[in-house]
């Protein structure tokens, strides 16, 4: 809810990489940018102690109203969206860190609602898309046809459910773990298909049953990850973009995301009501 002064108060649930990052940016340059910091939640409090002030830690969820924000942003299991995005969106402007929870068409459709109800916006950050506005505009204007996303990583930046790449080797090279509807992909790899959930936002006609994509795990990739875009409108109109970010072996988000949320966090200035891809 908006407090009355020009600075924006932001509430950040969860403290891994991105959330460390956010919150470290905001402590640091927040002020330059109309930002302060409400308070941070993460499940294991202890990780929290003596890298944040006492007075910005939030030790229940539950009690996040109390801390008056006009932004809260989620950086930490798309769990927390279904559990407590609905709460949120009464309270303030939302940035979904996981969009991958919206492959869940009720709660999808559930949390639209809430937006429009409160005259909140539901953001979605870019993250690793590259051309995210522009599909936004061809699916407004009724020109998208069709989208493929593609994302390759080393095997062991990926975090999946079951036992899809438990046997991978070192030098194995190149293997394709799933291709398929973004709607499939999302539960197999709610960590590492986030991208893919905000590209099928933006191509609200396709939906995440229509956007198509693909993980690949490549030995190879020791540096970076890779995402390739394959968009589609009409009378043969097509643009593929490729997009190597710079990342660790075993990092699930690559360097050049972290600053990509930072100017997502600086865009959450109103837009009530809808769902804003930023």
């Amino acid at each position: 809810m908006a407090t009355g002064s020009s600075s924006q108060r932001i509430g950040v649930v969860g403290y891994g990489h991105i959330g460390q990052y956010l919150v470290e940016k905001i402590l640091k340059d927040g002020s330059a940018f109309g930002l302060t910091l409400a308070f941070v939640w993460n499940r294991n409090p202890n990780k929290l102690k003596g890298s944040v002030p006492a007075e910005l830690i939030l030790g229940d969820l539950t009690s996040f109203a109390d801390r008056r924000c006009d932004v809260i942003i989620e950086v930490c299991h798309p769990q927390i969206v279904k559990d407590f995005g609905l709460r949120f969106l009464s309270q303030s402007h939302f940035l979904v860190g996981s969009p991958s929870a919206l492959s869940d068409p009720d709660l999808n459709q559930k949390l639209r609602q809430a937006a429009l109800q409160y005259e909140r916006t539901l953001y979605i950050p870019n993250g690793a898309l590259w051309g995210g506005q522009d599909i936004q505009r061809m699916n407004d204007n009724g020109k998208l046809k069709a989208l493929f996303i593609r994302m390759s990583k080393h095997p062991s930046c990926f975090r999946l459910t079951g036992d899809v790449l438990s046997d991978w080797t070192e030098g194995e090279g190149r293997r394709v773990l799933f291709r398929g509807s973004v709607a499939e992909l999302c539960p197999i790899a709610p960590n590492n298909v986030n991208t893919m959930a905000a590209a099928a936002l933006a191509a609200g006609m396709l939906g995440f049953a229509g956007v198509q994509g693909e993980i690949v795990s490549d030995t190879a990739l020791s540096d970076y990850h890779v995402v390739e875009v394959e968009v589609s409108g009409p009378d043969g109109f097509s643009v593929h973009t490729v997009r190597k970010n710079p990342a660790k072996l075993g990092a699930v988000t690559g360097n050049a995301t972290y600053n990509s949320f930072w100017n997502s966090l600086l865009f959450c200035k109103g837009h009530g009501g809808r769902v804003y891809l930023c």
